[in-house]
């Protein structure tokens, strides 16, 4: 396209006033097309995913023909399992295309309907394949060994195939395998539901601030209002936000009910103690790290408290408030990105990782991998994508234009390159990293954005406020996510000893563990009890023991990224290495390769001695802020 002063003014007045209006969310006609989804990428119409949908409809019943000859020969075995993940390929496209589609709009009717055609097709498909495991386990192992080595075209099934002996006391018949398969059915059925009330349907208070502008707090602008500057608008917003969901506590309770009732009937009908062990095991992840995660938050609780206190310095407050906990740290300080400058922030952060790596993250912003900004019913949030193996990742985000949506960008750039590297590298058997190591490479990110800021500016209060958003950002994406954790623990413990989970009880369970991470007892904050409610908020509850994958990738990533900042020979390397694994190896082996290992206690010491450190200057830049007030001549 040709390019003219009078496009270049278009674009640049166009980028301002978005940064502007993002305060709430706007009509998509209005968002520039390099700011939003090209999903043509994945089918180039409707009509063109309903017939890759009726082709996989139809291709479906062939798997069954391998029924009863998995055993017979290795090619046999190979043809049926090239099928069945050729098959897995492409229900993942037809997925990712559907539910792209709906999260730019959950009031879109057809879209919703696109995405729930394939719940009957997904358990179908569950149902129709059932039978593959039991089978394989029914091969005796030096039989399987010998196939290996007979067919090489099997190589890349191995993980899986060892995947499969390994969970063998946890895999049933092939008729209870079918039921299993049959029940996704009404298992979705939670989530799905608590994704329409709260993204769509919810009708969201409204709170009018000290200025006279009256917003509907959704959850795009609750984002945005809890970090206004003014003190008596954010406890309004986090009493009026807050006092919606808990007017709902009821409603949200039957719906968390249910989906940790399912967690509990999946977990017991496959012969597993709890749901924790449950969760776990999938993934190859022993429940001591999960265990010992906790009790090493709680040890050092000290540590974040010491945060908290010198935030409620740096503010001036008498009495630290958790509706105080999201607002600018430094008044004096209160960036605003446009989305090209958000780009360009990233591309220079992640230079450090390499030139190919930054041109191909270059290429995804420039070709339409992310859509950037909030508009009517648009899913909240922010997230990456790359289940659509042979197109690209894409990226889905809520930007406002805070430094948070910057480091929020670099978070799923983060996760964007791990599935283009991993996709690119892996067959698609084993291209689909385990929850364990997913966000390591977005907060390896986030750590790397960190550090080219601070060595980008001189201003003493830029630099208290970057390191007080990373000191906060271990604050939220290590010890708020044990926290989540660990309520999420408690609820499925409650459940599994027959207590309901009612609205009350919740609130209850919440109250006892965010009392006790932020300080009430010893008075370091000050929690209003509506507050109480934000479990409501939080999606991550149903996706079953998500949450704490956060805080162990944190440690590993700041260890990851620690190395890689002091120029350690072959950390760049062995992370690029990291990235390209997918589930090829257990996800702990794979964490060894980026020289970081996740059974000892060395990753989380190393967390923690960064952010005290991060403390430490801090306080050296605060102490050498007031000699300079006390200095200066009085009444200038």
């Amino acid at each position: 396209m040709k390019c003219t002063v009078t496009s270049l003014m278009a674009a640049a007045a166009a980028s301002l006033f978005l940064a502007g209006a993002s305060l709430q969310a706007m009509d998509r006609s209005k968002i520039p097309d390099q700011d939003k989804w090209n999903l043509s990428d994945i089918y180039p119409t409707d009509d063109a995913w309903e017939s890759a949908k009726k082709d996989l409809e139809k291709r479906l019943p062939e798997v069954e023909r391998y029924k009863g000859k998995l055993g017979s020969s290795p090619k046999e075995l190979l043809a049926c399992m090239n099928l069945l993940f050729d098959l897995k390929k492409e229900f993942a496209r037809l997925a990712t295309y559907a539910s792209q589609k709906s999260d730019l709009d959950v009031r879109d009717a057809r879209a919703m309907e696109m995405r729930q055609s394939l719940d009957p097709l997904g358990a179908e498909f569950g149902a129709k394949t059932a039978w593959v495991d039991p089978e394989i386990l029914e091969i005796p192992s030096a039989k399987i060994e010998a196939f290996l080595k007979e067919e090489p075209g099997l190589a890349i099934y191995k993980p899986v195939i060892e995947d499969i002996i390994r969970l063998k006391p946890h895999t049933l018949s092939p008729a209870e395998e079918k039921i299993m398969a049959d029940a996704s059915l009404v298992s979705g059925t939670p989530d799905s539901v608590y994704s329409v009330f709260s993204d769509a349907e919810n009708p969201r208070a409204t709170v009018t601030l000290s200025n006279g502008e009256t917003v509907k707090l959704d959850a795009s602008a609750y984002t945005k209002y809890r970090a206004v500057p003014n003190r008596w608008d954010r406890e309004a917003v986090f009493q009026a936000f807050f006092g919606n969901l808990d007017q709902f506590k009821g409603t949200y309770g039957a719906l968390l009910n249910g989906e940790v009732d399912k967690d509990l009937f999946f977990a017991k009908a496959r012969h597993y103690k709890d749901c924790l062990s449950s969760a776990l095991d999938g993934p190859n992840i022993p429940t001591v790290v999960y265990t010992n995660l906790l009790k090493n938050v709680h040890k050092n609780l000290p540590t974040l408290w010491r945060y908290l206190k010198l935030r409620q310095r740096i503010m001036g407050l008498d009495q630290l408030r958790y509706s105080d906990l999201y607002a600018p740290i430094i008044k004096e300080v209160d960036e605003k990105y446009t989305a090209d400058q958000a780009k360009e922030l990233v591309l220079k952060a992640v230079a450090p990782l390499g030139q190919d790596y930054v041109e191909v993250l270059r290429n995804g912003y420039a070709h339409r991998w992310v859509d950037f900004y909030p508009s009517p019913g648009k899913h909240s949030g922010a997230y990456s994508n790359g289940a659509a193996y042979d197109v690209h990742p894409f990226m889905l985000l809520n930007f406002n234009g805070s430094y948070e949506d910057v480091s929020t960008l670099a978070h799923e750039s983060g996760h964007t390159m791990h599935s283009y590297y991993s996709n690119k590298t892996q067959p698609f058997p084993t291209s689909d990293y385990t929850i364990f190591v997913a966000e390591v490479a977005s907060t390896c990110n986030e750590n790397l954005l960190m550090d080219y800021m601070l060595k980008h500016t001189d201003s003493d209060a830029m630099k208290l406020y970057l390191l007080g958003s990373y000191v906060d950002n271990l604050r939220q994406t290590l010890f708020r996510q044990a926290q989540f954790a660990e309520f999420e623990l408690k609820i499925h413990q409650m459940v599994e000893s027959g207590q309901p989970l009612t609205g009350e009880n919740l609130n209850k369970a919440y109250a006892a563990i965010i009392d006790q991470y932020y300080g009430v007892p010893q008075g370091i904050t000050e929690i209003n009890p509506v507050c109480y409610s934000e479990w409501a908020f939080i999606p991550h509850f149903y996706y079953n023991f998500y949450v704490y994958s956060y805080a162990t990738s944190i440690t590993a990533s700041t260890a990851i990224s620690q190395m890689i900042m002091e120029g350690k020979p072959e950390a760049v390397k062995n992370y690029r290495k990291f990235l390209t694994l997918g589930n090829s190896l257990p996800p702990v082996e794979e964490l060894k390769v980026a020289g970081v290992d996740m059974t000892t206690d060395a990753p989380f010491d190393i967390t923690m001695k960064a952010m005290n450190r991060a403390m430490d200057q801090m306080e050296a830049i605060l102490d050498k802020m007031d000699a300079r007030k006390k200095a200066a001549p009085s009444g200038k």
